[in-house]
């Protein structure tokens, strides 16, 4: 197996992962290595507490430091939970979530705007997961519906998803998003399967879109640096 820069400790999941989302290999343009965490479903580690799974994320990551990878990172924005003890366990740089950029693109805004969270729960993610992040606790968060086409297909694992409706409800939780707090002056994406639809979410808000792809992008720039 050739090495990587980036290990992703994906979730035990199923349901479809198109172009753009963290678990489509052409995703990425440097190579990766994706390794399952048993029993790590989008159900437990949303909705339950991910803590409970740490013994399984340590040994998982270790197996992929010991394939090349030189930094880890994570397939659900909602293991900052976990972001101090992973890193210190697995020794190396660690990228939990995507909402460990907030402090970076709240400090490229006007002083008057802020960033806003688009998440797969809303009532899920909680202060205890932005801090852990570092990031503030009061920020603007808007959640897709729980009952909706992209929600149902990651926590009920399902095969299928119906990609015009998740694009309909993006689009729709974004605008409400922006609607609420005008201050709002970027979003950043808290759910690693929502980049595909960064691009439309951008086009149709007019603000700027932060996701899974453009923190692990910066990742890696660091973890290994073009050669000019």
């Amino acid at each position: 197996m050739g090495k990587a820069a980036v290990g992703i400790l994906m979730l035990e999941t199923s349901f479809p992962r198109p172009l753009g989302d963290i678990g489509h290999q052409h995703t990425w343009d440097f190579p990766v290595h994706m390794r399952a965490v048993g029993g790590a479903s989008a159900q437990k580690v949303v909705h339950e507490d991910p803590r409970a799974l740490l013994d399984g994320f340590v040994q998982v990551g270790r197996e992929l430091i010991a394939d090349g990878c030189a930094g880890l990172t994570t397939s659900c924005g909602f293991l900052s939970l976990m972001q101090d003890e992973l890193k210190d366990a697995l020794g190396v740089p660690f990228a939990s979530s995507p909402l460990m950029q907030v402090p970076m693109v709240e400090a490229t805004l006007p002083t008057n705007q802020e960033a806003g969270i688009l998440t797969i729960s809303k009532e899920s993610l909680s202060a205890a997961h932005l801090r852990a992040a570092g990031a503030r606790d009061d920020l603007p968060i808007e959640g897709l519906p729980r009952d909706g086409a992209f929600a149902t297909a990651v926590f009920d694992d399902l095969p299928d998803m119906n990609f015009a409706a998740c694009q309909a409800e993006m689009h729709a939780t974004a605008q409400r998003l922006v609607l609420r707090r005008e201050t709002v002056g970027a979003i950043v994406l808290e759910c690693t399967n929502m980049a595909p639809y960064a691009a439309d979410i951008a086009k149709i808000t007019g603000r700027p879109v932060y996701s899974i792809v453009s923190f692990l992008n910066w990742f890696q720039a660091g973890l290994a640096p073009t050669r000019y």
